[in-house]
């Protein structure tokens, strides 16, 4: 399992009367016999899941046959949404949501603040607050726009992928509190955004080529590889969202991009070549290392890490790996 799902107990199951072979302790000795090391959790997700034994008995060979198990079940938890997943399309990892986690923190800062040709927060009992514009690139099922969307009023959100299938499950995930662009980076997004971006989501791919043959095959066979290669060194991607990054972003905009603890002094400096100034989010728990970077702009800078380690990218070894 690339990420938590939430258990259901057995008693919860919506198939009435199954076949011994589907019920649930043979089910998980199936699961177990195939390497699933969660197989008490997995089959308990496919027991409740299922609407009749015929497609219990389906979802269970897709299983054992070794689609990922977010793809059978058609939705991946993330962030305490049900995020749809269809075969074929990158399945948001737990890690991400301390991305998200950072860029709701800064979305909420921008809602209602003043920018440059953009009115303040109007006075009065009736003041309605200016919106705040998010861009989510490299969108994928769109989980990080639907929780930014999900939590906070007030924002215009806009997401991008270059994945047809992605796309189709971002349009479906952030129905229409947002609008979901298919193409490459910034090159489908309306041209009235620029300098007008305050937070900008990336969760650019950064496995470098010659590792993607190391990846479990639950990503390497059912996961696109677009959504996986950053390139020879996995910073392909992120160099090229970094470096347009400025012409995007509003005066004191945020750029936000998940990398590796490994690669994250390189992304650091791209950032920095990029007219941005960094920071660096960790997570221990969840393994996530997150790159801030802040435009400048007149007065201090804003942000929150929700929890997370934030260290300063001053110091930093640009060629340590």
């Amino acid at each position: 399992m690339s990420l938590s799902l939430p258990s259901s107990s057995p008693s919860s199951s919506s198939v009435s009367s199954v076949p011994s072979s589907l019920s649930l302790p043979a089910v998980v000795v199936r699961l177990r016999a195939v390497g699933c090391v969660f197989a008490e959790d997995e089959a308990e997700l496919l027991v409740s899941t299922a609407r009749t034994p015929a497609e219990l008995a389906a979802m269970v060979e897709r299983r054992v046959a070794g689609l990922p198990l977010e793809h059978v079940l058609g939705w991946a938890e993330f962030a305490g949404l049900r995020i749809a997943v269809d075969a074929g399309v990158f399945v948001p990892r737990r890690r991400t949501e301390v991305l998200a986690r950072e860029a709701l923190a800064l979305a909420r800062l921008a809602v209602g603040a003043p920018r440059p040709g953009r009115p303040a927060r109007s006075a009065g009992p009736a003041a309605v607050p200016s919106r705040a514009v998010v861009v989510d690139l490299c969108c994928g099922s769109g989980a990080v726009g639907a929780v930014l969307a999900g939590s906070l009023e007030g924002i215009e959100l806009y997401a991008a992928d270059i994945e047809p299938a992605a796309v189709r499950c971002a349009r479906r995930n952030i129905g229409d509190r947002g609008l979901v662009y298919e193409g490459d980076l910034y090159d489908p997004l309306p041209a009235s955004l620029r300098g007008r971006v305050d937070v900008l989501v990336a969760n650019a791919p950064y496995v470098p080529t010659e590792a993607i043959e190391f990846l479990p095959p639950e990503a390497r066979i059912h996961e696109p590889r677009v959504a996986l290669d950053g390139g020879s060194d996995g910073l392909e991607i992120q160099r090229r969202v970094t470096a347009g990054a400025a012409e995007w972003l509003a005066p004191g905009g945020h750029l936000l991009v998940e990398t590796s603890e490994r690669q994250a002094p390189r992304t650091v400096a791209a950032f920095a070549r990029g007219g941005l100034v960094p920071r660096v989010v960790s997570c221990e728990d969840l393994d996530a290392t997150v790159v801030v970077g802040t435009l400048p702009a007149p007065g201090p800078a804003a942000g929150g890490s929700g929890g997370a380690v934030v260290r300063p990218a001053v110091g930093i070894p640009v060629g340590a790996r």
